[in-house]
């Protein structure tokens, strides 16, 4: 599937889904970017959308840009319940999760903020978590100055009303050590969240 940066996040949606279902017992979920030509670097280059110093500095003041990766990433997911029938190791439980499409945008590097807000709601309220729960998010932090302001609003929105002074909430983004790995952005920072 092809979702652009929300690829492989959607694919790990997809699979929670087909288990919850009871579609599948067992679920690999995965997103590999690699880059073959310089094309599309040259597009985003000349479209100003990377990093002249070739540094992501997400959420900064000096957000200038992104930078490019290649990785891939895949986890293998199941019920709960079976993991533990089986003896399995259990790195982490996904509670919830939702998607959502923004429709008509500003293009891709200018994110929807209602949608975001949406969504992360939508998220919270399937996992049945509340939003002052939250202690870390692993954001999509792209480092550039119109996007990040955007998806940090977003995200004070929603997870900063009922919250006290002392409920701190970290974010970060695997973008500013590896890149951004594209399709393989949204399990890459799953995977660190993880870890």
């Amino acid at each position: 599937m092809d979702t652009a940066c929300s690829s492989s996040l959607v694919a790990l949606h997809d699979a929670c889904q087909s288990l919850r279902l009871g579609e599948s017992d067992l679920a690999l979920a995965s997103g590999v970017n690699l880059m073959f030509s310089p094309r599309i670097t040259e597009s985003f280059s000349v479209s100003q959308m990377l990093s002249p110093e070739g540094r992501c500095k997400t959420f900064d003041a000096g957000a200038n840009g992104y930078v490019r990766g290649e990785g891939c990433g895949m986890v293998v997911l199941k019920r709960l319940e079976d993991a533990r029938e089986d003896g399995d190791t259990i790195l982490a439980v996904i509670r919830g999760s939702a998607i959502n499409q923004d429709g008509r945008t500003n293009g891709i590097t200018a994110p929807n903020g209602p949608a975001q807000q949406a969504v992360i709601r939508q998220a919270l309220a399937n996992a049945d978590v509340a939003a002052h729960e939250i202690g870390y998010v692993e954001a999509h932090g792209t480092g550039t100055p119109l996007g990040d302001p955007i998806e940090f609003n977003s995200l004070k929105e929603v997870l900063t009303p009922e919250r006290s002074p002392n409920e701190i909430c970290h974010i970060g983004s695997v973008k500013t050590n590896i890149g951004h790995l594209e399709a393989a952005a949204g399990i890459a920072g799953f995977i660190k969240t993880v870890l």
